[in-house]
């Protein structure tokens, strides 16, 4: 074996064009292949940082008639699933998160996340505290003179008089002093819940960043959650429940089921909006959206190192058919077809070697820069590394490409005639019929049209993405987050909200200032009840709708585009005057062909009951939530009809580069006192978050697309130089026998042009089944797009001549008298 070993490196170095060639392609599908990995294994595949993960759900509200899913539940809601729910269930837990503000040592005011949790929580997620107590049952005792039944809040105001600290926010903001406990939070309004316990290091919520779920709550406190039968429509709770021994997520479906059909029977809210609760596995939830795009780069990665495998196998079949007489003197001298086998099989573990080792330091280069380019919305991204697991992967890839490149080169140099080879004169030896690579370089093709294909349809899709109108201008829109100790009363909230914008609107170079909650593209949407007049005949006629809260002028400022009535005026901004501004999605839903202005539709959002309001104005759809799909219709309410503070994030329009204003923003805030602003960014950052996972997975894809074509260009050149090559005799002999130039060259073309036509229409049949797992990943494009796949297969084409016109040119341009002397 050391003699093998020994022989197989002199081998590499007497041909390090090949061996070099060899390297860099397994290396680099290697180390793609695992930085994608561990993306994978991060995300789909570790448990969650739970105790026993996989007993846990996640349950959601779905109001089918209005065409809603993926709702928190309501308090009531919640409290009664926790009571009936007992076979297949041990129990449930709520939880919610906001930001809130803490005031420090010096007076100043920092924002934090909150969690407010029911009592259970961490006892059902099985995470320990670290010093300290846990909540109680009684801690989350409501207290009747704290229920605050004001406009908006479904909740609980004052939601706790105790409180746990993340391990985190503990180090950070205490510096793990454990005196700690005991004390109380100091809040922008006084002193706040008293701190009882410290978790546990890496405690988190996973739920999907598009629920907009803090993920790390500094915070934690117990939630004491009013039976509020007005509360029954106010979803704020995020439920987690965890199964008992040998129960099944189906079982626990089934049995929540019937309890939803229960509380349709029970309340003809729920009975018109077709209510129904799901359940899933909470890994599963997690990861739903974004498993199809991982799991289809995991595809793409593997499909290039297969191409490169291919690619080398081409290689090193040539390189044994060259060494043929070398393998018939060690044949002739004693040399077994195992022994000769296991020389090639060396050769190409030393080669994988070096490659695995080499895509080691590729990869983990790799896994840092995904992680830098990853969009925002990836789950648990911040937790993905290059490790051991990784390391193992790396190992196991190299392995199986060892034997994968071994096989056929190792076949081929076993497989000699002794006698016939040693008389055979260097020039007369052949490639055989070169089957062999001929079926390789038809594989390669088709693999790497796959990857064009793929990248093709994600280019289509990043170019409608970016012609898709948001409803507003993005250009020159600075957004930020404001957080201020809220005003006891709704007019000390609306003096400073005027102040604030009267400050930003004046600043130099800004030509307004607006706010809004939420805002498009930056927060996630909840839904409210609306309808026309036949609804308060026919409760299942009520659907849901997207609602904003914002200040007059504001779709001045995002420049959205006002079809018909009139825009919010400031005489608009009171609790007094009940209108509303609908987009054109609602106004066509609820009045067809007449005009939605002066029309009164009921919702419901500041009581138990729908009130009537007066549609003052039409708007264009906004793409609130996402670019990629047009999202719910659309109500606007003033700030002021909510009883005035409830829009918290701002967004000035400039005359010029919006993130130069910065500085200036952050003085008005300085000025002003006890106001913190987060979250500052370009509206134009904000379009292109809500696109990055696109952009992201069409980055990588294009890559691998790119990489494979050349892999497959460069297979397609090797194999008809080896033939031209190896037919140099006969190419001499036609051409002494009167061939003219353009007849070789024509010959030698058809015979490359034929293995690229063979290997695209396999790679068409290919493609027509594989991009069918692209259908969630694509936006405004079909799967099966005429348009990509045509001109695909043009541009494949073009670039397949080229490269075969390489090698037909050699042979048509060789000296007959030189080809025939074997020259």
């Amino acid at each position: 074996m050391f003699h093998d070993i020994a022989f197989a490196a002199r081998v590499v170095r007497r041909s390090p064009l090949i061996s070099a060639a060899a390297i860099a392609s397994l290396a680099i599908g290697i180390a793609a292949s695992t930085a994608i990995f561990s993306v994978v294994d991060t995300i789909l595949i570790r448990p969650l940082p739970y105790g026993e993960p996989e007993r846990l759900v996640v349950a959601s509200v779905e109001l089918r008639k209005r065409n809603t899913r993926e709702l928190p539940l309501s308090g009531p809601d919640f409290l009664d699933l926790r009571s009936r729910a007992r076979s297949t269930v041990e129990d449930f837990g709520a939880v919610l998160t906001a930001r809130t503000l803490l005031a420090q040592t010096d007076g100043s005011l920092e924002q934090v996340r909150f969690a407010a949790a029911s009592p259970n929580f961490f006892r059902l997620l099985r995470r320990p505290i670290a010093l300290g107590r846990d909540f109680v049952d009684q801690d989350g005792q409501v207290l009747a003179s704290e229920i605050d039944t004001g406009p908006g809040i479904p909740f609980v105001r004052r939601l706790s008089t105790v409180a746990i600290l993340s391990h985190e926010y503990w180090l950070r903001r205490y510096g793990g002093d454990r005196g700690v406990l005991g004390t109380r939070l100091a809040t922008s309004e006084g002193p706040g819940a008293e701190i009882v316990g410290i978790l546990a290091p890496g405690t988190e919520l996973a739920f999907p960043p598009r629920l907009g779920v803090e993920r790390l709550p500094d915070v934690w406190l117990a939630a004491r959650i009013p039976y509020d039968a007005t509360q029954r429509a106010a979803f704020a709770y995020r439920v987690i429940g965890r199964l008992r021994h040998g129960a099944s997520v189906d079982a626990a479906r089934n049995e929540v089921a019937g309890i939803a059909a229960q509380f349709r029977g029970e309340f003809s809210l729920w009975q018109s909006a077709d209510f129904r609760i799901t359940v899933e596995s909470l890994d599963q939830h997690l990861v739903a959206e974004i498993a199809p795009v991982l799991l289809t780069l995991m595809g793409a990665t593997l499909v290039f190192l297969l191409i490169a495998c291919v690619n080398v196998t081409n290689l090193l079949v040539v390189q044994a058919s060259y060494r043929e007489r070398e393998f018939a003197v060690r044949s002739a001298l004693g040399a077994t077809r195992a022994q000769l086998i296991r020389q090639v099989i060396v050769e190409a573990l030393l080669l994988s070697g070096v490659a695995t080792v080499t895509s080691v330091f590729l990869a983990w280069g790799g896994v840092r820069a995904l992680v830098a380019i990853a969009p925002a919305d990836l789950p648990r991204v911040e937790s993905v590394s290059f490790d051991a697991i990784a390391l193992g992967f790396a190992a196991l890839l190299g392995s199986l490409v060892a034997v994968a490149i071994a096989v056929a080169p190792a076949l081929r140099g076993s497989r000699t005639n002794v006698l016939s080879l040693l008389r055979a004169e260097g020039r007369t030896l052949t490639i055989g019929s070169g089957h062999v690579l001929r079926i390789a370089v038809v594989a390669e093709v088709a693999l790497s049209f796959v990857l064009v294909i793929g990248s093709g349809l994600m280019l289509r899709s990043v170019s409608e993405l970016r012609r898709i109108d948001p409803g507003f201008e993005p250009q020159d829109l600075l957004t930020f987050q404001v957080l201020t100790p809220r005003q006891p009363t709704p007019g000390g909230r609306e003096a400073q909200m005027r102040e604030l914008r009267r400050r930003l609107s004046g600043l130099p170079g800004v030509v307004a200032a607006t706010a809004a909650s939420p805002f498009p593209l930056a927060d996630p949407f909840n839904p409210i009840r609306w309808g026309t007049e036949e609804s308060l005949a026919d409760e299942s006629k009520f659907q849901a709708a997207d609602y904003q809260v914002l200040l007059p002028g504001y779709f001045e400022v995002l420049k959205t585009r006002v079809i018909a009535g009139r825009s919010f005026a400031d005489a608009d901004n009171t609790a007094e005057r009940a209108v509303v501004i609908v987009d054109e999605s609602l106004a066509n839903k609820a009045f067809g062909a007449e005009s939605a202005v002066g029309k009164r539709i009921l919702v419901r959002i500041r009581t138990a009951n729908p009130e009537w309001v007066e549609v003052i104005g039409i708007v264009a759809h906004q793409r609130a939530s996402a670019l990629t799909t047009p999202g719910r219709e659309q109500i606007y309410f003033t700030d002021g009809f909510l009883g005035h503070g409830a829009s918290g994030r701002w967004a000035i329009r400039t005359m010029s580069d919006p993130i130069a204003y910065e500085g200036a923003v952050r003085a008005v805030a300085g000025d002003l006192g006890r106001v913190v602003i987060t979250e500052m960014r370009s509206m134009d950052a904000l379009v292109a978050r809500a696109g990055a996972r696109t952009q992201f997975t069409f980055a990588l894809i294009l890559i691998l697309a790119v990489m494979s074509l050349i892999l497959a260009l460069v297979g397609i050149y090797g194999v008809l130089s080896t033939h031209v090559r190896l037919r140099t005799a006969e190419v001499g002999a036609r051409m002494a026998l009167g061939a003219e130039p353009g007849r070789i060259l024509a010959l030698v073309l058809r015979q490359g042009l034929l293995l690229v036509g063979v290997g695209v229409a396999v790679g068409i049949f290919a493609a027509l089944l594989v991009t069918k797992l692209m259908t969630t990943m694509l936006v405004a494009v079909e799967p099966t797009d005429i348009v990509t796949f045509a001109t695909t297969t043009i541009t494949y084409g073009v670039v397949a001549t080229v490269a075969c016109l390489i090698p037909a040119r050699r042979a048509a341009n060789l000296d007959p008298v030189a080809a025939l002397r074997g020259d």
